[in-house]
């Protein structure tokens, strides 16, 4: 009688870490709850409650995302690493990232700037999507612990926290963010476990936060919003942006000046070394168009004040200012302009010549900078270096513009670092 062999499989329980509980770092946990895989997955967080930051961008609203559908407008809006952010933005584009926050609970709206909200205007109810989830599945909070260093020992991950205990891992993702808004936690502590597991880093240097000017008329114009202008400079090569501006105290501020800060976010200024913009106030119409109305404007009505001819471009606080630094006394009529004059001030309303002198301190959002891309795989997350180690969000070398494409960012490489670790 022959003798039967049996084999025996014995599956051992694929053990996860993710570093860090911001908007990929939940996303990933999430990605892998729903895989419906049986691996054991441990969210550190050192917060006392997660996704922190997500809770209050967008003025404590949450921009989750944007509601552009083309994935290569989409990609527009990231200055770097847009291209290594594709693979990840076509599994997990804006429209998906809708479905999957709406069929989890949270229904959303889309505003005329193409900017996505909660309809409740509550960060907190993306975050709760996300507590909610990990009750019911196999994954592991916890909150108030930090990560002293992670080592690798062949195979297995030691993660080593600041009270003296350690867990093992055989995946472990990196979701830490940059060094942005560092009051919610966002210290750049993954950095350098990145360092420690061979990667390195790009130049790290603050991005989308407003600017603060060596001039001091804009203070005058504190709180003035102009729908759109154009923001430019010339210094290394030329870098153009439009939008939404605000002034401030200290100088200026908005949509065009986050982007444009995005922009130069590696240029050296100060107040030894200023940086030279021009502010287009009128970036759609031509000089030429703006001088014939103003000189048919002084001809038709002589007698009324310059700065009120200049209103029908300008609001009246800035025509005013206009006119201050020009030298042109507020009470000159259309007829006592000179030719000369009117050229320079039609100059100013094109070309208005400031200067940057820093960046507003604590303002910034997002990080530009972080690790080296080359270093990653772009279909997976996982490092070319360190096989079973992954990266999602700010800690990698990409970062967009304001309107939600950041968290996008965050939310799709997020998702892909989650289905990669636990295949």
């Amino acid at each position: 009688m022959k003798k039967s062999t049996f084999f025996v499989t014995i599956y051992m329980m694929k053990k996860i870490c993710i570093i860090g509980g911001g908007a990929a770092g939940m996303m990933a946990a999430a990605t892998i709850c729903q895989q419906q895989t049986k691996a054991e997955v441990t969210i550190i967080e050192k917060n006392a409650l997660l996704g922190r930051k997500v809770i209050i961008s967008g003025g404590g609203r949450c921009n989750v995302t944007t509601g552009m559908q083309d994935i290569r407008q989409v990609l527009t809006h990231y200055p770097r690493g847009n291209t290594f952010l594709a693979t990840a933005m076509r599994r997990f584009p804006p429209n998906a990232v809708i479905h999957w926050f709406e069929s989890h609970g949270v229904p959303l709206k889309t505003e005329k700037d193409l900017r996505v909200f909660p309809q409740s205007n509550n960060g907190k109810d993306i975050v709760t999507v996300f507590e909610q989830l990990y009750k019911k599945s196999r994954v592991t909070v916890r909150l108030q612990t930090t990560v002293e260093s992670i080592k690798k020992e062949q195979r297995v991950f030691h993660i080593i926290l600041k009270d003296g205990s350690f867990l093992k891992a055989e995946a472990v993702i990196l979701a830490t963010g940059g060094t942005a808004y560092r009051n919610t936690g966002s210290t750049g502590d993954g950095y350098a476990f990145a360092k420690t597991l061979g990667h390195t880093l790009t130049p790290i240097a603050p991005s989308l936060n407003a600017l603060t000017l060596a001039e001091h008329w804009p203070k005058k114009l504190a709180g003035l919003s102009l729908p759109h202008i154009a923001l430019q400079t010339k210094r290394a090569k030329t870098i153009l942006w439009k939008g939404a501006m605000i002034f401030t105290h200290t100088g200026i501020s908005g949509p065009a000046v986050f982007a444009f800060s995005s922009l130069i976010a590696f240029e050296k200024f100060d107040h030894q070394n200023p940086l030279p913009i021009f502010i287009d106030f009128l970036p759609e119409t031509p000089f030429a168009q703006i001088e014939y109305i103003v000189r048919q404007e002084t001809q038709l009505h002589p007698a009324i004040f310059f700065k009120n001819t200049i209103h029908r471009f300008l609001p009246t606080t800035l025509c005013e200012v206009l006119c201050q630094e020009l030298q042109i006394d507020l009470k000159k009529r259309n007829a006592e302009v000179s030719k000369k004059e009117l050229h320079y001030a039609i100059q100013w309303i094109k070309r208005c010549s400031l200067h940057i002198v820093a960046r507003s301190n604590g303002t910034e959002f997002i990080t530009a900078g972080g690790v080296n891309l080359k270093e990653i795989n772009p279909k997976t997350m996982e490092s070319r270096l360190c096989p079973g180690l992954f990266f999602a969000g700010e800690i990698l070398n990409i970062d967009g513009f304001t309107g939600g494409f950041n968290l996008q960012a965050a939310w799709a490489t997020g998702k892909l670092a989650g289905e990669s670790a636990c295949q």
